[in-house]
């Protein structure tokens, strides 16, 4: 791995602090620059345009483009980014980095697509399986950024022992990361990291592939909701943003309004830690 230094400006020097009931649903995200709803709409699972625009009406404004191809919610982002570009935060990447040169393109496709100036966090996809942090693929994400063409450059990963390690050395601006009740370990390999450099953090899979919803056997208490499940990562004052793959509207209407019990009391947060590693294993 080669180093390249980060500039200064981009740099979040704010400490890690504890969960307050004011900025549980909202977050200022480091380096990006603007204020998010802290549940972001990841778009590969099955909600609709109208789904999208409800979604937009309530106040999400984190939108995780991983989308292969174009549907109907991809003109209703469109119009949303035209009309007021400083309200959203579009992340999206390439599905394979294996290359600069292909990283370019993809980026270029994305700014042509969405007829938008700049991609606000450009991410690498699984790192490790469906792309590759080689120098060239390093020198092109920084170029990239430099150029104003995204402002930040992250990851998808799996390993959280090498994202402990991108942490401490790497000219990553952000970080998308498995985190939820049955798999809490990024407190221990990621997270403490953040003592010296803190990345933008995304948690995906809060419901561990909907596996935190079912009774596991030998369970005999109360299951997780999806609405516990997502206050169970947004608890965490290391997550910026939660992603959230709703089929419809309503499915996401149901979370937030669960949502608005704010941070896991104490209790909560050790008895869902159980929950979680039973379901575990």
């Amino acid at each position: 791995m080669i180093c390249i230094a980060r500039p200064t400006t981009r740099r979040s020097s704010s400490p890690v602090v504890a969960m307050s009931d004011r900025d549980f649903l909202h977050r200022d995200l480091p380096v990006v620059g603007k204020s998010a709803h802290r549940v972001g709409l990841a778009f590969s699972f099955g909600i609709d345009g109208a789904g999208t625009e409800a979604a937009l009406a309530a106040g999400i404004n984190y939108l995780f483009w991983g989308k292969l191809r174009k549907g109907d919610q991809h003109a209703v982002v469109k119009a949303a980014l035209k009309q007021d570009r400083e309200r959203y935060v579009l992340a999206t990447g390439p599905w394979l980095g294996y290359f600069g040169g292909s990283i370019r393109r993809w980026a270029e496709r994305t700014l042509r697509s969405f007829d938008i100036e700049y991609i606000d966090v450009f991410q690498l996809f699984w790192l490790g399986k469906a792309a590759a942090f080689t120098p060239s693929v390093q020198t092109e994400l920084v170029k990239l950024r430099e150029e104003g063409l995204v402002r930040a450059i992250g990851v998808s990963i799996h390993d959280r022992k090498r994202a402990g390690r991108l942490v401490d050395d790497s000219p990553l601006d952000m970080l998308m990361v498995r985190y939820n009740a049955a798999h809490p370990g990024a407190e221990k390999d990621i997270f403490p990291g953040y003592e010296k450099r803190r990345p933008l953090t995304v948690a995906y899979t809060a419901t561990s592939w909907r596996k935190l919803l079912k009774r596991p056997k030998g369970w005999d208490g109360p299951v997780m909701s999806a609405g516990d499940c997502y206050r169970f990562c947004l608890t965490s004052p290391h997550v910026d943003v939660v992603l959230c793959g709703p089929k419809t509207g309503d499915q996401l209407n149901e979370n937030l309004e669960a949502l608005k019990q704010g941070p896991l009391s104490p209790d909560e947060v050790e008895r869902f830690r159980r929950f979680g590693r039973a379901v575990h294993g």
